[in-house]
């Protein structure tokens, strides 16, 4: 039987064979298909200063780089627009997607006068969890993600974080000041730093359950070639022996049933999203931190952002200066774009529907002409052998606890082969904006 580190090389494998990047002429994007429900992403790629363990596209902040952007990104929703694409979803990441308030305000507000806009969420840092910006957000973000990483104060000085968005303590009263301005607040932690230990894991668990926010996401550190020279200066080696027992520790702690009886304070919005019980987190039209569940196919506006539409994944351009130069010159900023296969697909969809808890049979079948036990026989024996599956019949797949951490690896390995795809884009800057990203990054 395949070991999790078995399953990760192969995933490993899989994802290196087609997330390679060829060159794009492409002008504009594909028009929508009839019917096709899509999402809205937009990247604003800038912070206030980098953080060591990230592969997103993102810059030093300035305002005089900042301001034409959010000015592009909106005409760039108009030549969504006038390609016949409407949205009911906007989710907004980066970088940091508050760095300008004011601009992203009028961005969100310009995607609602376009387009069928139900819910908009969107990522932030601690610092700006401020009277004056939540404010502005209220009403207009129905869901906010804030980059927490931790609340251990050595870890976050590990991070270079403690200077920049306060101790933990300060980052929980933040939490629990701006979570009723929103319909679901989510704290996003990320578990298996190397200088993590089970109490430092356990107490961030306690602070979560204390912050009062009405989702958490609990991502696995990702330690993609990019950045790990980074990390290992800064946080050190990554250890993936001990990564199932934390797992494990933030499902028991967050899931498992209360002294008294009484069903768990969290349930599972995905292998990794836990929801607030009794909150607008939860339930059956809970959002999640994870638009790739709901969305199968998404086009994305801004420098670094990637679209995923029919068989292609799109790559825009990682320079700033290049996105705002295509916007201005009448058509948006593809660089690169990789085909899936038929077969690519069909594993798409088997990790990521079973990341979201739920692989339905007949769709699949529908949907690739073929079950998936013909399409993914391998996959399927794998996850069959391993006692992945807590229902396995002719309509649905479902999880066991060892099949979510089995799923958790998966997402692990692939979102590393999409940071892999973003250092093919990266290699291509130039100059200035090279030496911002490879450089000491204060610039």
């Amino acid at each position: 039987m395949l070991s999790e580190r078995m399953l990760s090389k192969v995933v490993e494998a899989c994802t290196a064979n087609y997330l390679k990047l060829k060159p794009c002429d492409e002008q504009f994007m594909p028009r929508p298909q009839p019917g096709q429900p899509y999402m809205l992403y937009m990247h604003v790629p800038f912070c206030e200063r980098l953080c060591p363990y990230c592969s997103f596209n993102r810059f030093p902040f300035r305002e005089d780089r900042a301001k034409p952007y959010f000015e592009n990104m909106r005409k760039e929703m108009r030549m969504l627009k006038d390609l016949g694409y409407d949205f009911d979803s906007v989710y907004i990441g980066g970088g940091t997607p508050t760095i300008m308030i004011d601009e992203l305000c009028e961005t969100i507000d310009m995607a609602r006068d376009l387009f069928s806009i139900k819910e908009v969420s969107s990522e932030t840092n601690p610092n700006h969890l401020i009277p004056e910006y939540l404010e502005k957000l209220k009403g207009r973000v129905q869901r906010l993600s804030v980059g927490v990483q931790s609340f251990d104060d050595d870890l976050l000085r590990q991070m270079d974080r403690y200077e920049k968005y306060g101790s933990g303590q300060e980052i929980l009263e933040r939490i629990q000041e701006a979570s009723p301005y929103f319909v679901s607040m989510n704290a996003d932690m990320i578990f298996n730093f190397p200088a993590q230990t089970e109490d430092t894991l356990i107490h961030d668990i306690e602070m979560v359950v204390a912050s009062g926010a009405s989702q958490t996401t609990f991502y696995p550190l990702m330690a993609s070639p990019s950045v790990q020279r980074s990390l290992a200066a800064t946080v050190g080696k990554v250890d993936y022996n001990r990564e199932r027992r934390f797992y494990e520790i933030i499902c028991d702690l967050l899931l498992g049933d209360l002294p008294d009886g009484r069903s768990g304070l969290f349930e599972l919005g995905s292998a990794w999203t836990f929801n607030r019980r009794g909150t607008g987190a939860a339930g059956e039209d809970a959002m999640i931190d994870e638009y790739v569940v709901d969305y199968e196919e998404y086009p994305a506006i801004g420098s670094g952002g990637i679209t995923y539409l029919g068989e292609n994944l799109y790559v825009n351009t990682f320079s700033v200066n290049e996105y705002n130069e295509t916007i201005e010159a009448g058509h948006m900023s593809m660089m690169g774009k990789t085909t899936f296969s038929l077969h690519d697909r069909m594993r798409y969809r088997f990790m990521m529907q079973l990341f979201g808890l739920h692989l339905d049979k007949r769709q699949f079948k529908r949907d690739f002409g073929m079950s998936v036990e013909r399409g993914l026989p391998v996959e399927m024996a794998f996850m069959r052998a391993s006692g992945a599956f807590a229902t396995d019949n002719a309509d649905e797949l479902t999880l066991t606890s060892k099949g979510r951490y089995l799923v958790v690896v998966m997402m692990r390995q692939f979102f590393i082969g999409v940071n892999n795809l973003r250092d093919q884009a990266r290699a291509a800057l130039v100059g200035e904006e090279r030496e911002l990203i490879f450089g000491d990054g204060c610039k």
